[in-house]
């Protein structure tokens, strides 16, 4: 198998470290280097099963620092980079669009910059390299829930359950939240180093993740916490939004197929066709919680509290990633039930993970934050 250098960055957190842990095993001939500043999010006991590979080394060091790009990559001899580093909780960003912009604008830039100039200077120059970044189907704005109760519209003749249209590699960007807006930004630099310089690019614009080592913040492993803890389930608004979801080890399949034989210079949309109202989402954790915990069936609804609307929040997300499907025969490989209760299995059993990463600031903000929903 051909050697190779991929520098990783952010692969210690919950989708970096699915990908810093696929390519590891999968690819012993590899050296992977992963590259994270450790913020709140990211946190190397995800990796505690491949620590000690010999094809796995650790970097800390923040994507924005151009000089130390430059220099790890220069050092490494990096001839791919798969870019996932980025501030990414929505409601963060409506907090402090500053912190996005520096890391998921400037920072991408930064790692764009430094891997053209070291790989400019090779006698092969572009020649078996590959930028590869990572990026979210918020982008693309927001879609009409056309089909509201979920019915009259299947997969067979064209739509989704709760509507016809889907975000395709084609829709134009919209970007409605200051997070998605500095993904957009990042998405852009990236397209343009390859149109102005022939920079090796390909881009994918995945839906929502769910799995092991999310940091619980996001909706599924907040709740599945909350309701092994009898505390409030905030949903926001009618718990209506929409959203279309993906095991995170089904997204580092993709990333690594895309790698390796996807067409450079491209986009591709990764989704799992799995469309699912918050509400939903949320009665269904608890049934397969409180199954799990040997609770009574639906103990915990009465823990769902609706709250404040988040601002700008938009409706409806639906992936079409039939251009993954039919150039690399790609598709999902868990039904989302089966993946959900796998999930949550995981998080009853780690437990002690969960304990070390709800840190006293994290606990915080989240009721700060709480409060200000019900306000």
């Amino acid at each position: 198998m051909e050697k190779r250098t991929i520098m990783v960055t952010g692969g210690a957190g919950f989708i970096g470290s699915s990908v810093v842990r696929h390519f590891v095993k999968k690819y012993p001939d590899y050296k992977i280097i992963n590259v994270d500043k450790l913020t709140y999010a990211g946190n190397l006991e995800n990796l505690k099963d491949i620590e000690h590979f010999p094809n796995y080394s650790f970097i800390k060091a923040d994507i924005c620092d151009f000089v130390d790009m430059c220099r790890i990559i220069e050092e490494n001899e990096v001839d791919g980079i798969i870019h996932l580093a980025a501030e990414s909780h929505v409601d963060r960003s409506i907090k402090d669009p500053f912190t996005f912009a520096r890391t998921n604008v400037m920072g991408t830039l930064s790692l764009l910059q430094a891997a053209r100039l070291y790989w400019e200077k090779s006698p092969s120059k572009y020649s078996g390299k590959l930028f590869y970044h990572v990026s979210t189907d918020e982008v693309y704005g927001a879609l009409e829930l056309s089909c509201p109760n979920g019915t009259g519209i299947s997969n067979e003749c064209g739509g989704g359950p709760y509507g016809r249209d889907f975000f395709t590699e084609k829709t134009a960007y919209m970007p409605h939240s200051p997070y998605s807006a500095s993904k957009a930004s990042g998405d852009h630099f990236v397209r343009s180093f390859h149109d102005t310089y022939g920079f090796p690019i390909i881009i994918s614009n995945c839906s929502n993740n769910y799995g092991p080592y999310q940091f619980p913040e996001k909706l599924i492993p907040l709740c599945i916490n909350n309701i092994r803890n009898k505390k409030p389930l905030p949903i926001y608004g009618t718990g209506e939004n929409v959203r279309d979801w993906l095991y995170v080890e089904d997204h580092s399949k993709a990333i690594d197929l895309l790698f390796h034989k996807g067409r450079v210079g491209q986009t591709y949309n990764i989704g799992g066709f799995n469309e699912w109202k918050n509400i939903d989402i949320v009665k269904l954790l608890i049934k397969i919680t409180d199954k799990l915990l040997g609770r009574q069936e639906n103990e915990d609804i009465g823990l769902i509290t609706f709250v404040k609307d988040r601002a700008g929040h938009d409706l409806r997300y639906a992936i079409d990633s039939s251009k993954l499907r039919d150039e690399l025969g790609w598709q999902p490989s868990l039904q989302f039930e089966e993946g959900l209760e796998k999930t949550v299995k995981w998080y009853i059993e780690n437990r002690k993970w969960l304990e070390n990463v709800t840190s006293g600031d994290y606990m915080n903000y989240y009721q700060d934050m709480y409060k200000l929903s019900l306000s």
